[in-house]
C-alpha cells in the first residue's frame, strides 16, 4: 500500500459517494429521457436539416472564438514574458481584466454602441450597423475568453528553459525552427488546456449567442424548451451537446499523452534575457492598445457612457443594490457547500486506498464540462416529473450550481492537499488523535487557504451565471446577471447599464486580488 494512503472512512466515503451520484442523476436522466422515443423517431430528430445546421453553427462559432483567441494570446503573452515591453506588468493585469466582463456583458457592450439609438448615434450622430449573427458572437466571446489562454501561455513560456532554445541555435537552427520546434512543442500542454477552457465555455454559453441572435445548441435547447415545448428534441440536443464536450475532453487527454515534458538535468532553468522590440516596437504596441481598447476599454466606455447619458435614478439603484444582495445571498452558501464538498472528494482521492476516490474524482471534472444549458434542461425535466413541488426552487438551484461548480473548488483543495505531507497527520494520529480529529487539527490549518479560494472561485461564478440560473430560478427571482439579459434582450441598455457595471466592478474586485495573491506567491 502506498505511503500515506489508508481505508477511507464513512464520513469521507459518504459525501463523495453523495456527490458522484449527484453529478451522475441527471446525465443518467438525460439519457434515458432522449432514449424514450422510437428509433424511427430518434434517427429522424437526430437527422433532421435543422440539428446539422446547429452542429455546423456550433463548430464554427467554437473554432473561430479558439482561432481568434489564439492570435490574441500568444503574441500578448510572447510580449509580457519575452520582451522589452514597457509596463510588462501593467499590460499583464490589463489583460486578464477582461475575465470580469461575462461574455453576456460583452454582446451588451457591442450591441450598445450601435443602432439609431447606440452610444455612438447618440455622442457623435454616427449610426453604425449593430453587431449580430455569427460574427458578433465571435467578437463578444473572442474578447472574454482570451486571457483563458495568455494566462495559460504566460505561465508556460515563464517556466520555459532557455538553454533549450541556445541548444537549438547553436546547433545551427534558425530562429522559426526553434520556434516551432523547440518553443510551440514546449507550449502545447498550456495551449491544449487553455483551448479546452475556452472551447467548453464557449460550447455552453447562452447569453451572448442569444443576445446575437445566433443559433447554437445551447440556445436551440432554450428555445426548443420555451417556445416549441419540444422536450424530446430538447433532450436529444442536450446529449449531442454532452457528447461533444465530453468528445473534448477525451481528445485533449489523448493529445497531450504520456510525453515528458519537465527537465531531466539538476538546477533551476533559466530565464531567457528579454528581447529588443527595435524598429518593430510601435506596431507591437499598437497591437497591444487595440486589444485592450476592445477587450476592456470598449465595454467600460459602453457602460459607463450609458450610466452617464442616463442617470440612473434612486429608485434604480436601490433596485441594484437589493439585486446584488440577493445574488451574493445566494453564492456564499452555495460557495461554501460546494467547498465542503469537495474535501472528501479530494480525501478519497489522494489519502485513501479506496478505488472509487479516483473515479469520483473524474466525475466531478465531468460535471464542469457538461453544459449549463444541458444541465439545466435535464434539471428541469427530473423535477417536473419526479418532484414537482422541487420544481423552480432555490434547493434544484443550489444542485445545479454544486454540479456545474465543484470542480472549481476541487481544484485548488486538490492542490493544497497534496503539498500537506502524510506523515504530518500520522505524527497526530501516533499521539492518541482520533483520525478526524487528526485530520483537523494538523491538514486543515494548511489547507484552509486552499479550500477559501476554492469558495471564492464558486463565488465568482455564480455570480457571473446566467443560463442555469434563468431556466431553474425560483419566479421572481432576478440575480444582476438575470436581470442584465432580460433588460438586453428588450433593447433597454440604458436600464440594463448599472446592473451590469455592478457585475463587471464586483469580478474585478476578484480578478485583481488572484493577481495580487500572483504577485505575492
Amino acid at each position: 500500500m502506498p505511503h500515506g494512503l489508508r481505508r477511507a472512512p464513512w464520513y469521507v466515503v459518504a459525501p463523495a459517494l453523495l456527490v458522484g451520484a449527484a453529478t451522475l442523476l441527471p446525465l443518467i436522466y438525460l439519457v434515458v429521457r432522449a432514449l424514450e422515443v422510437d428509433p424511427a423517431t430518434f434517427t429522424r430528430l437526430l437527422l433532421r436539416e435543422r440539428n446539422l445546421r446547429l452542429l455546423g453553427n456550433t463548430a464554427a462559432l467554437t473554432a473561430l472564438v479558439l482561432a481568434f483567441g489564439t492570435l490574441i494570446a500568444v503574441p500578448l503573452a510572447w510580449l509580457v514574458v519575452r520582451t522589452d515591453l514597457a509596463g510588462r506588468r501593467l499590460v499583464t493585469w490589463l489583460a486578464v481584466a477582461p475575465l470580469a466582463v461575462p461574455g453576456y456583458v460583452m454582446a451588451y457592450a457591442l450591441l450598445g454602441l450601435g443602432g439609431y439609438q447606440g452610444m455612438l448615434a447618440k455622442l457623435f450622430g454616427v449610426v453604425a450597423p449593430r453587431p449580430s449573427g455569427l460574427w458578433g458572437a465571435v467578437a463578444a466571446l473572442t474578447l472574454y475568453t482570451f486571457p483563458y489562454l495568455f494566462l495559460n501561455v504566460r505561465s508556460a513560456l515563464m517556466g520555459l528553459d532557455a538553454s533549450l532554445e541556445e541548444s537549438g541555435r547553436s546547433l545551427g537552427l534558425s530562429r522559426a525552427r526553434v520556434l516551432a520546434r523547440v518553443v510551440l512543442p514546449q507550449l502545447r500542454p498550456a495551449l491544449l488546456a487553455g483551448w479546452l477552457v475556452v472551447a467548453l465555455y464557449v460550447l455552453g454559453d447562452f447569453g451572448a449567442v442569444a443576445l446575437m441572435r445566433f443559433e447554437t445548441f445551447s440556445f436551440a435547447i432554450y428555445t426548443q424548451y420555451t417556445a416549441a415545448f419540444d422536450r424530446h428534441n430538447a433532450a436529444l440536443l442536450s446529449l449531442a451537446l454532452l457528447l461533444i464536450t465530453t468528445t473534448l475532453v477525451v481528445f485533449e487527454l489523448r493529445l497531450l499523452g504520456r510525453r515528458r515534458y519537465a527537465r531531466l538535468g539538476r538546477g533551476v532553468a533559466r530565464r531567457a534575457a528579454p528581447e529588443r522590440l527595435g524598429a518593430s516596437a510601435p506596431l507591437w504596441y499598437l497591437f497591444v492598445a487595440l486589444v485592450l481598447g476592445a477587450s476592456l476599454g470598449l465595454p467600460l466606455a459602453t457602460l459607463l457612457g450609458w450610466v452617464a447619458l442616463v442617470p440612473p435614478s434612486a429608485q434604480q439603484l436601490a433596485q441594484v443594490a437589493s439585486t446584488f444582495l440577493a445574488t451574493a445571498s445566494l453564492a456564499l452558501p452555495v460557495a461554501a457547500i460546494t467547498a465542503l464538498l469537495a474535501l472528501p472528494v479530494a480525501v478519497a482521492a489522494l489519502r485513501s486506498r479506496w478505488g472509487g476516490g479516483r473515479l469520483l474524482e473524474r466525475l466531478v471534472y465531468l460535471g464542469y464540462a457538461v453544459p449549463p444549458v444541458a444541465l439545466a434542461f435535464a434539471l428541469v425535466m427530473f423535477s417536473l416529473r419526479f418532484t414537482p413541488f422541487w420544481y423552480q426552487s432555490f434547493l434544484v438551484l443550489l444542485f445545479a450550481y454544486v454540479v456545474s461548480f465543484l470542480a472549481l473548488a476541487l481544484g485548488p483543495v486538490r492542490s493544497g492537499l497534496l503539498q500537506v505531507n502524510p506523515r504530518i497527520e500520522e505524527t497526530a494520529r501516533s499521539l492518541g488523535r482520533g483520525r478526524f480529529v487528526a485530520f483537523a487539527q494538523t491538514v486543515m490549518p494548511l489547507i484552509g487557504r486552499n479550500v477559501a479560494a476554492g469558495g471564492a472561485l464558486v463565488l465568482l461564478a455564480v455570480m457571473k451565471e446566467l443560463p442555469m440560473t434563468y431556466l431553474l430560478a425560483p419566479t421572481g427571482f432576478r440575480t444582476l446577471s438575470v436581470r442584465v439579459f432580460g433588460l438586453t434582450s428588450e433593447a433597454m441598455m440604458a436600464a440594463a447599464a448599472p446592473f451590469a457595471l455592478a457585475i463587471v466592478l464586483f469580478s474585478a474586485l476578484f480578478v485583481g486580488l488572484l493577481l495580487a495573491y500572483e504577485g505575492r506567491g
